[in-house]
């Protein structure tokens, strides 16, 4: 049996700079942190040559071109696997909801297959070999984000070079600082699960036809980020409830769909409860509500969000990024 997880993240800032229509003109740059909610995959050896799938559905299928799952399908074949197999998924969190769990659950399944075949596998292969899958073989409208963070963790920095290339570098700051900023911030699900895919085609195209709009709005996006980096480092951690409202704020310009009046009203609500700022987590439209909020204040928003109907979801930093959990596969 091979158990693999990988973490889904949250981003502190410079979200949305790392589709290529953008950073393939500017370059790109973000902030994010891998968080314990993980994907999980369970791979184990088949008695029978068929192959079995345990999602939300259970496929049963003969060979991989009988898959109907997207990314199965795309994974298995990608790495020569097309009979004898059983796969089985979990998330701690739902899909659709901002944390990127769909790229941790690529991230996962393509460890854990590389596990079956023996392979040695960086986090940077994987992180390259998700993209591969999900922008390259299955066209998704997506950047890099979410692949690096569910195959490094950490508190990370991402740059994105024009050419593709990207450079991975962990935020430097102080254990302590490291503690505060867990502390002080807090993850609300809105209840509101949402794709993805017609916002983010939205940035692309419009990206790629460099409408002025648009790339002004990511060219801040990307500043912000930047500023995230220059505060958090410098220890001045009071700064970045200021900057997640400026980032929310330019963020709901990008398209109608970003927000709606009850995420207008929650976070309104924060603001006054004693939130220094926040934002929705994704691409926007429903999903995660993030507000950077000071301890002695914690428990009065906490209160305040759960009478609207927000579920608060405690959480901590993942430092390890993607990893076997258990490895007890024997070939016959």
């Amino acid at each position: 049996m091979i158990v693999s997880s990988a973490p889904t993240r949250i981003t502190l800032g410079g979200g949305g700079t790392d589709l290529a229509s953008y950073y393939s003109q500017f370059g790109g740059f973000l902030i994010a942190g891998g968080i314990n909610k993980y994907v999980t995959v369970i791979a184990t050896r088949r008695f029978y040559d068929s192959i079995r799938l345990s999602y939300s559905v259970q496929e049963m299928v003969e060979g991989t071109s009988d898959i109907k799952h997207p990314i199965f399908k795309a994974c298995l074949e990608l790495l020569n696997i097309d009979r004898g197999i059983e796969l089985h998924s979990t998330a701690d969190v739902p899909a659709s909801s901002g944390l990127g769990s769909s790229s941790s659950f690529t991230v996962a399944l393509l460890n854990a297959l590389h596990a079956y075949k023996r392979d040695y596998v960086t986090q940077k292969q994987l992180a390259d070999e998700a993209c591969q899958i999900e922008i390259g073989t299955l066209h998704e409208p997506i950047g890099k984000q979410d692949q690096y963070m569910a195959a490094f963790g950490g508190l990370t920095c991402l740059t994105f070079d024009k050419n593709g290339d990207v450079l991975v570098e962990p935020l430097r700051i102080s254990n302590d600082l490291l503690d505060q900023l867990e502390s002080c911030l807090l993850l609300f699900f809105t209840g509101m699960e949402r794709n993805a895919s017609e916002l983010l085609s939205d940035q692309d195209n419009k990206s790629r036809s460099a409408d002025a709009a648009m790339l002004q709005n990511l060219h801040k996006t990307k500043e912000i980020g930047l500023l995230t980096r220059r505060y958090l480092e410098n220890g001045q951690l009071e700064m970045l409830g200021e900057l997640f409202h400026e980032h929310w704020e330019n963020k709901k310009k990008r398209s109608p769909g970003m927000s709606d009046p009850k995420i207008d009203e929650c976070y309104e609500l924060a603001l006054k409860e004693g939130a220094l700022g926040g934002k929705l987590i994704g691409a926007g439209g429903g999903g995660f509500l993030m507000f950077y909020c000071q301890n002695g204040r914690k428990s009065k928003l906490i209160q305040a969000m759960q009478k609207v109907g927000l579920r608060w979801e405690r959480f901590r930093f993942d430092h390890d990024g993607a990893k076997l959990l258990v490895n007890t596969f024997t070939r016959n």
